[in-house]
């Protein structure tokens, strides 16, 4: 999933102070799951502000809505009744969420009420790690279902460093690093021998270098 992180308050507050009717908008889907843009957390951000302005003497219209996502023309048309009667919306959905909506109400000031940081795994509550970093050529089916690119601090393709020691990531020694857990994981799979195979260069066009992306499919296509 997309994993994301409130912003502060006072960073939000700075963008969006001048205006007098705001909606809060809020997203049904990844944010929701890392508890940084739900229906939840819309609430405590409007009610963040409400107090804000009250003690700035001043009365600013601060609705809320959740949509189920914000990456989607059919979800975001939901608003369109009622969108013209706002001057600003504070998105709290990913950067992709934040884009597509200020792409479709282009006249409207979008603002973002969170970070997005990574696609990533809920690991307990309150603890959301990376996983992937959408490279667009997956090879995890040769390392075991560990991904290099993503957990590797150099983006080793055939690891591990010189600076690994006793399993831990040179960068960070509280980090593990990824070579070792792939070489646990295939020992694991009684696969050790694909260790031994030299990974050709990987071919980084179907990374972000390559410019913004898109996949297209005419099967689905209407």
């Amino acid at each position: 999933m997309i994993v994301a992180d409130r912003k502060p308050i006072e960073e939000i507050i700075a963008e969006i102070k001048e205006h007098e009717k705001i909606l809060i908008l809020g997203c049904n889907e990844c944010v929701t799951v890392c508890e940084a843009g739900g229906k939840k957390e819309v609430g405590v951000l409007a009610s963040a502000l409400r107090m804000y302005f009250l003690n700035q003497g001043r009365d600013v219209k601060l609705d809320e809505i959740t949509l189920e996502r914000q990456c989607d023309h059919e979800y975001l048309e939901e608003i369109r009744d009622v969108i013209d009667q706002y001057d600003a919306v504070v998105s709290l959905a990913c950067g992709v969420g934040v884009q597509f909506m200020a792409e479709k109400y282009h006249t409207m000031p979008v603002y973002p009420g969170v970070n997005t940081c990574f696609l990533g795994v809920t690991e307990k509550r309150g603890l959301w790690t990376e996983r992937c970093q959408a490279c667009g050529q997956c090879i995890l089916a040769r390392t075991g279902g560990i991904c290099p690119v993503s957990r590797c601090a150099k983006r080793i393709l055939n690891g591990p460093c010189g600076g690994s020691t006793q399993g831990s990531c040179e960068i960070n020694k509280e980090i593990s690093c990824a070579w070792q857990l792939i070489i646990d994981r295939l020992k694991a799979l009684d696969r050790l021998d694909d260790y031994e195979q030299i990974d050709p260069i990987k071919d980084w066009s179907t990374d972000r270098a390559g410019g913004p992306r898109k996949v297209e499919r005419e099967d689905v296509q209407q």
